[in-house]
């Protein structure tokens, strides 16, 4: 993954933008929608997971939205941005570490039928973003923490129905507190690349050679 952050692919062309910027609108409005749905159905099925994935949908139309404010700014603005979103990233993990924690001492046991309905929803949803965002996953690091963020919603996806069934098989909580940690994991370690590719392009003009 952090091979990947290392390379300099350079602006892309204009016709190139504009099929991002209008990827990145899609990805806005359905990631805002998904997050409606699920922080609904996190609170009214008692699931962390649910909940854990709806912030991250919330998070993730936010990322959008920044990466469409920054597109064709100049490269410190989008670096400053991809650092930002990258804490933001980190700020989640812990949040929903600390969700799971006090659902697994509460011994709340999470309704599996409604993690299940919205979780494959939700996983639909992000495998159609993933789709349209697969060719644009290389270039700078605001556009890999986008790439990164897509990619990290569909492996929780996957794995919050995989919580739904073992709360299924279980009749306990703990698979979805479980999933809620790994999901918090998975964060932090994207963050962890993603602020130290922003700052690695932060550093990289006051140490290259003037034109």
């Amino acid at each position: 993954m952090t091979g990947c952050c290392e390379h300099d692919h350079g602006a892309p062309p204009a016709t190139e933008d504009h099929a991002y910027r209008r990827v990145l609108w899609i990805a806005l409005v359905l990631n805002a929608a998904m997050f409606v749905v699920e922080i609904a159905a996190g609170l009214a099925s008692g699931s962390a997971s649910l909940k854990a994935d709806a912030v991250d949908f919330l998070g993730d139309a936010a990322n959008y939205g920044v990466s469409l404010f920054v597109l064709g700014a100049a490269a410190g603005w989008s670096s400053r941005a991809a650092l930002l979103k990258g804490i933001s990233m980190a700020a989640f993990g812990l949040y929903v570490l600390g969700d799971a924690a006090v659902k697994m001492f509460t011994g709340i046991v999470p309704e599996p039928l409604t993690m299940g309905i919205v979780g494959t929803a939700a996983l639909a949803v992000n495998v159609g973003v993933a789709v349209l965002l697969y060719r644009h996953r290389d270039g700078d690091a605001n556009r890999r923490s986008v790439w990164l963020c897509t990619r990290n919603d569909t492996i929780s996806n996957i794995a919050v129905l995989l919580a739904a069934s073992g709360v299924v098989a279980s009749g306990t909580g703990w698979p979805d507190f479980a999933v809620a940690a790994v999901m918090a994991g998975l964060a932090l370690t994207s963050a962890r690349s993603i602020i130290f590719h922003a700052l690695d392009e932060l550093r990289r003009p006051a140490t290259a050679p003037a034109d």
